[in-house]
């Protein structure tokens, strides 16, 4: 950014687009809005009514430092310190995976199948909970459910714990140290598993953007050679946990859909349920009814 430049909120936008653009970013616009407002304290909406504003040196200071550690690949979430999800937001650092909108329709699914049962009886289960924003979005919405949210990480706990607070829902989640299911007794049984556990296939691993692969937590995305080896290992879990008519959901990626399918198919504990896809029509959310 040469100083000779009256540089406007207006004139830094324009700049750092093209800049970030430059180098590979896929939203350089928001990112730059984003970074922007943060260095401001202020909200991205507010940006909108003061391009001809100049902001100081010690803004444009912080500015270009956001802007220089997103060209080299940082993600913006973890640059800012958050991320809003399911109209949440969400404290997030490199100890967690970044909400992403494809998760939202897990949450949605949960609450659909949710609310027509007694809130006071609900009881979920959310494995690898990272921030907690699946867990935290169900107590939310599903306001007179109990929530245990597990996570083998404990930084991620602690984040997740945090999130929680922030949103008023502490009182009715639990947070559980373990991997997978594990730390759960299998005679208590829930009304709903979820997860948004690793699914990434090694070969796919190199092919991931450069602020996922070089940033976000490997052991929350990598599965193994299959994508599927934690889904097979959280599926067989789940089926000891989940009370006879309960459900289990979890996020998938498409290219694993027909080897969950098929896990699913090869265990008669599980009656499969139609499988929720994103706005490019792409199979997302695996669902499945424990049998009675």
């Amino acid at each position: 950014m040469p100083e000779t430049e009256r540089w406007t909120v207006g004139r830094l936008l324009q700049w750092t687009t093209d800049f970030l653009k430059r180098h590979g970013a896929e939203n350089p616009r928001l990112d730059a809005e984003v970074l922007l407002a943060a260095a401001r304290g202020c909200r991205r909406i507010d940006l909108y009514t003061a391009f001809e504003d100049e902001p100081a040196e010690k803004v444009r200071g912080e500015f270009r430092d956001f802007v220089r550690r997103r060209a080299d690949g940082m993600p913006v979430a973890y640059l800012v310190g958050h991320r809003e999800f399911y109209s949440l937001e969400f404290r997030v650092t490199p100890d967690v995976l970044i909400p992403r909108p494809e998760t939202e329709l897990l949450v949605l699914t949960l609450i659909e199948l949710g609310r027509p049962r007694p809130d006071d009886a609900l009881t979920i289960c959310d494995v690898g909970t990272g921030s907690g924003n699946i867990a935290i979005a169900a107590a939310k919405h599903l306001p007179g459910s109990r929530v245990t949210a597990i996570d083998a990480s404990p930084p991620a706990l602690e984040i997740a714990r945090d999130n929680a607070k922030r949103h008023g829902v502490s009182d009715r989640i639990e947070f559980v140290l373990g991997d997978l299911l594990a730390p759960v007794a299998a005679g208590q049984p829930f009304d709903f598993v979820v997860s948004n556990p690793p699914y990434i296939k090694e070969s796919e691993w190199a092919s991931l953007a450069r602020d996922v692969r070089d940033y976000e937590p490997r052991t929350a995305l990598l599965a193994g050679p299959e994508g599927t080896e934690v889904i097979g290992k959280l599926l067989r879990q789940a089926a000891e946990r989940i009370a006879p008519g309960g459900h289990f959901l979890v996020e998938i990626s498409p290219t694993i859909h027909d080897a969950v399918l098929a896990l699913l198919a090869a265990d008669n504990r599980w009656e499969p349920g139609p499988t929720v896809r994103d706005l490019n029509r792409l199979p997302r959310v695996v669902q499945a009814k424990r049998k009675g």
